[in-house]
């Protein structure tokens, strides 16, 4: 059972929807992508997105702090990138008498929300940093483990067509995003309108329209949303279909080595909650389910050497799965 009623949900619904429409005031287009990153937001996750220079990625994300007024850090990975450089470090300090002492000197980690530009470039050292800042919430340094504020969120970004000079995420660390998203080409219109806005005096500034206390809460109220057995036995079921069992789908045995991890599954039935949250609904359907499936479960499935080449369209694949997954009514 909610532990909020009923009207004091559908207020906190008008909140995202006004968080959203703020964000939109900013970014042209991208709707597809603003939603499922309100998502993975309310499930208190993290985004990978994926799409080449000059599409706003990093105006979405600052505009999304400005709403959400949230702390915002925006971190350039590149190879010479320490770990140090991202969770901060310990400095010689000198008082007035003279006396030397080490003083610690907070990292951009230490924001709310962190845009990650080209993590793909950081070395696994410092990728192995911000894993810990992104599963546990708290980063190491000199051997004491300290906190960071919440909520915390990371958007990292990546370049699917220049890979010269990257180090490619490692399996463990991709599943810990929520998301992955693909960050398209505007159409002509949604260029026309970007065109007016960007060369013009004219500039928009958003509003903010939620704290980041309000969210933590909301956070809490996506969670008891409502989700039939049937729904989380479907969403088991597509996740283990993306494994070459016996019983998976010919294309699955031929092209996929391993499938989506179990997170693939929480990410799945949490998203459909609050996908069903932003729809106005407050239970589960499989609809939801199979909205949110393509960028839970695009980044977990892990293609062999013979989808490689065949250069399988795993968005595809997801699809097939989802068509040929039975729902269950009564």
């Amino acid at each position: 059972m909610l532990q909020y009623d009923l009207d004091q949900v559908k207020e906190y619904r008008q909140f995202i929807l006004g968080s959203k429409a703020e964000i939109g005031k900013v970014i042209v287009g991208l709707d597809d992508v603003v939603e499922k990153v309100l998502i993975a937001v309310l499930c208190n996750g993290h985004v990978l997105l994926e799409g080449v220079p000059g599409l706003g990625k990093t105006m979405l994300v600052n505009t999304m702090s400005q709403v959400f007024r949230l702390k915002f850090a925006r971190i350039q990975f590149t190879p010479d990138l320490m770990p140090a450089d991202i969770t901060g470090t310990n400095i010689l300090m000198e008082d007035k008498s003279g006396r030397r002492y080490f003083q610690f000197q907070p990292g951009p980690l230490f924001a709310q929300l962190i845009l990650a530009d080209e993590i793909n470039r950081a070395t696994a050292k410092t990728q192995s940093a911000l894993l810990e800042a992104m599963q546990e919430g708290s980063v190491t340094v000199a051997g004491q483990t300290r906190m960071l504020e919440q909520p915390f969120f990371v958007i990292a970004t990546q370049n699917p067509i220049e890979l010269e000079g990257t180090y490619p995420l490692p399996e463990a660390q991709v599943d810990r995003f929520f998301f992955k998203l693909k960050v398209d080409y505007p159409s002509l219109s949604e260029l026309n309108d970007i065109l007016r806005r960007t060369t013009s005096d004219i500039t928009v500034k958003p509003e903010s329209v939620i704290t980041g206390d309000e969210l933590k809460e909301l956070q809490q109220v996506i969670r008891q949303i409502p989700i039939a057995d049937p729904v989380i036995d479907y969403a088991s079921r597509v996740v283990l279909a993306t494994h070459p069992t016996n019983n998976a789908l010919n294309k699955v045995k031929q092209y996929v080595r391993y499938g989506a991890s179990p997170r693939a599954a929480q990410s799945l039935v949490l998203a459909g909650k609050a996908a069903a949250f932003l729809a106005g609904r407050y239970n589960v359907d499989y609809q939801d389910i199979k909205a949110v499936a393509a960028p839970s479960l695009r980044h977990r499935i892990m293609l062999n050497f013979e989808g490689q080449a065949a250069q399988l369209d795993i968005d595809l694949l997801i699809k097939e799965i989802i068509d040929n997954t039975a729902e269950l009514r009564k």
